[in-house]
This record gives C-alpha cells, structure tokens and sequence, in this order.
C-alpha cells in the first residue's frame, strides 16, 4: 500500500508529512519552466529522466505538513479540500488515521491562497473543518486576493469560488501578518513572495534542527537548479526568481531539511552546492 503519512523529527519536534492526493497536469513544460529556453530544458531534464517531447504529464502530490510540538499542533496548507475527489481531499481520513481530531489543530499556517493550499480550510457547508485554529496568511495575500479588482481579471478569475469557498466564510478567524513571525516558538512563517504577492514559507527549529517547508517557491528540483527559470503560474516572475536566490542563500549556510510541497512525496531532502550550481538531494540518497 501506498505510503501517504511520514513521519520524522526536528529536534524534539514530531512532524509528519501527509499527502493530500496527486492530481495530473498536462504539458508540464510550459506550466513550470515557463521562460526556458527549449534546448537547455531539454539538456537539464534528461539529467532528471525526463524527455522534454515526451513529457505530457507531471503527476504531483500534495504534501502538507503536521507539526507537533511541546503543546500544540500546527498544520502547515489544508489541501485541497473536497473540489476533486476521489484523487485529493484526503487530509481529515489521514489525520484520523493519525489519531488527531480537526479540532484539536492549534493553529493552521497557509502558505498562500491557491486552493491546493487552503481547499481544506471549510467543509462543503463553507464551515471551519478547524475549527478551534488560528489561521494565519501573509496580509498582502489575503488583500491581493480578497480585492475584487483582482478577481475580475481573466487570468485571475478561476480563484473567485477558492476565495469565497475557503477564505472570506472564516474572516474572523484569520490572523494577518505582515513580517517575519515567529508564530509559536520554533516555528517562523517567512516572506518569500513571487509565486503570488504574499506566499510565503515556514522554518522549523528545535534542539539545533531546522527544517524549511518551501510550499511553492520550488515548484520542481529543476527550480534549485535553474532558479532564473520561473512557472506559468508565478504571478510576479522577477520577485518569485528574486525569492528563490534568496532562500538558497539563506539555506547554504544552515543546511536544513528542506520540505516541497509539489515534489515526489514525502517531499524531503537537501539542496546542495555544486560549483555555482545547486542541486536537490531527496532524502533516500542523502547521507
């Protein structure tokens, strides 16, 4: 049977990846390396095992994370809720599987709006399925988001129902930050926008151990890479490469684990150096 809960530790932290589901995107190419040029992408995603002419779909999961600590729990993007069953939503029948009641997650950290992230946040009703949580988003986001200027424009209209489903229903519960926050303690949520105006990422740290949930600034390893190579669906492309540079080289030093929400579940590994390249280790071949 498939694995869809890993568990590990960062420090005296107990953490457990959970895959929400795995959804199938047609023609991946353009959809991630949107501005690469076609004879260079092909070179890099050989070295991957991926023919570029071949390529039609890129299977991904999505991997939230519970994170435990000395007294309470903290879910880091909810999924995708019920918007496409059977092959996502599966976030509650794991947690339950796990042992932890909805309502007993102390606070719930969404990376950004898009409704793999927050579908999970109300139930079909548009009630909190946490409901005992803080949540907590970025404050350029929600008003990014929440602006009706911004929904009404063609390329930005498919999130109307995302926004009305799964953020305005809980207004009153949501925490807006603006800065760097240590949101309780060991665990940072982190300004990383880009991918949209106020995604960001969470640091994990306990007894010396660090692990970064990056979310979507890395959508694929080819992104640790090739960072000047920016998604489709990187709604500011110069702030989202901006981004990345700016985490590898918050990374370089502290060496953490890192977590990518879209990368082949658990989603764990490195990134390491190379010359002038960096380069992602998942965590089966990292010493």
């Amino acid at each position: 049977m498939k694995t869809e809960c890993y568990r590990f530790k960062v420090g005296t932290f107990e953490c457990i990846a959970i895959n929400d589901g795995d959804i199938a995107y047609e023609n991946p190419a353009p959809l991630l390396f949107f501005n690469a040029p076609k004879d260079r992408l092909a070179q890099v995603l050989r070295g991957h095992d991926v023919e570029l002419d071949r390529w039609n779909e890129w299977l991904t999961p999505y991997t939230c994370l519970l994170v435990k600590t000395e007294s309470q729990y903290v879910l880091v993007d909810t999924g995708m809720g019920s918007a496409f069953p059977p092959a996502v939503g599966h976030l509650i029948q794991h947690l339950q599987a796990l042992a932890v009641r909805p309502d007993e997650i102390n606070i719930v950290l969404l990376t950004h709006a898009h409704g793999d992230h927050t579908g999970g946040n109300t139930d079909p009703e548009g009630r909190a399925v946490f409901s005992q949580a803080r949540h907590i988003m970025w404050k350029a986001e929600w008003d990014f988001w929440t602006s009706e200027t911004v929904l009404v424009q063609p390329q930005h209209e498919w999130m109307a129902p995302v926004v009305q489903q799964n953020l305005l229903p809980l207004y009153d519960r949501f925490e807006l930050i603006e800065q760097d926050t240590e949101v309780v303690p060991g665990i940072q949520a982190i300004g990383a926008p880009g991918h949209t105006p106020g995604h960001m990422v969470v640091r994990v740290s306990s007894g010396g151990e660090h692990l970064w949930f990056m979310s979507d600034a890395f959508l694929h390893p080819v992104h640790f890479e090739q960072p000047d190579w920016y998604a489709e669906v990187d709604i500011q492309p110069e702030q989202a490469v901006s981004t990345r540079r700016r985490l590898l080289e918050r990374v370089a030093a502290e060496q953490p684990r890192i977590l990518a929400f879209h990368f082949p579940f658990p989603g764990l590994g490195h990134v390491r150096q190379q010359k002038e390249r960096w380069r992602w280790q998942p965590m089966a071949t990292v010493d």
